[in-house]
C-alpha cells in the first residue's frame, strides 16, 4: 500500500489538472497563433506560466485505484500486477484464468 500523503497528493494534483484545463488549454491556443502580435503572445505565455505547477496534466502519475502502487500499473484496468493478479485468483475479473502449468 502507497503512502496516504502520495496518494492524496495525487489526488490533489488531478483536482488542479480538471480545474485549469481549460484556461491551459486557451492561453496555449494564443500562444500557437502566429497572427496574433508578439506582444500579447508573450503576455499568453507569462499567464501560462504563472499558473500552478501542478495543473499540468503532466504531473499526474498513473496509480493503482486499490492500493495506490506506481509502477507496475495496467492502464486499461487501473490496476497494479499484484492487484490483477490477485483479484484473477479469487475470480473476481471476468474473464480471466490464473494460469498454472
Amino acid at each position: 500500500m502507497a503512502k496516504k500523503s502520495m496518494i492524496e497528493r495525487e489526488k490533489k494534483r488531478q483536482h488542479l489538472v480538471d480545474v485549469y484545463a481549460t484556461k491551459r488549454a486557451s492561453l496555449k491556443e494564443i500562444i500557437k497563433n502566429q497572427d496574433l502580435p508578439v506582444a500579447e503572445r508573450f503576455t499568453a505565455a507569462q499567464k501560462l506560466a504563472g499558473l500552478p505547477r501542478n495543473s499540468s496534466a503532466t504531473r499526474l502519475h498513473n496509480r493503482c485505484q486499490l492500493t495506490g502502487r506506481p509502477h507496475a500499473y495496467y492502464r486499461k484496468l487501473k490496476l497494479s500486477r499484484i492487484m490483477l493478479r490477485e483479484l484473477a485468483s479469487f475470480g473476481q475479473i471476468p474473464g480471466m484464468v490464473k494460469s498454472s502449468w
